[in-house]
């Protein structure tokens, strides 16, 4: 099991145990921890829009020709320049494609595990009900 199983945003006995601490150790650690605990599967969502608006903003500043700034300098030599542009470009588009498998994943992953969840919750249903209907006949 890995550790991002471990503390992911539900209520499992590692999150419940850091939140415990976190309440010992210093309050706002604890209500920290209940905050992800609650809302922690918003943040994938958070994150994922705010690169978006990001993305938008940066892209329309290349486009106005706006001087990026941490960005390169016209060095002078178009044929590098627009070689560089083409490239950069590229780059952008590939890391879009890559954030858009990542978040596809971690949709996959979430419904894998919810999935898990339903599945044992749904033997514990069925254990329960043969054990209440051997114990009680009528």
């Amino acid at each position: 099991m890995t550790s991002q199983a471990l503390i992911r945003p539900a209520w499992t006995p590692g999150t419940i145990a850091l939140m415990v601490l976190g309440f010992i150790v210093y309050w706002p650690l604890g209500l920290a921890v209940l905050a992800y605990i609650l809302w922690g599967d918003r943040l994938e969502t958070f994150r994922r829009d705010v690169s978006r608006s990001t993305d938008r903003v940066m892209s329309g500043l290349r486009r106005s020709g706006a001087n990026m700034p941490f960005g390169a300098e016209r060095t002078g030599n178009v044929a590098f320049d627009d070689w560089r542009d083409a490239e950069l470009a590229r780059l952008d588009e590939e890391r879009r494609r890559l954030a858009e498998a990542s978040a596809e994943f971690a949709a996959y992953a979430r419904e894998l595990r919810r999935a898990k969840d339903k599945e044992e919750f749904d033997r514990f249903m069925a254990e329960r009900s043969r054990r209440t209907s051997v114990v009680d006949p009528n």
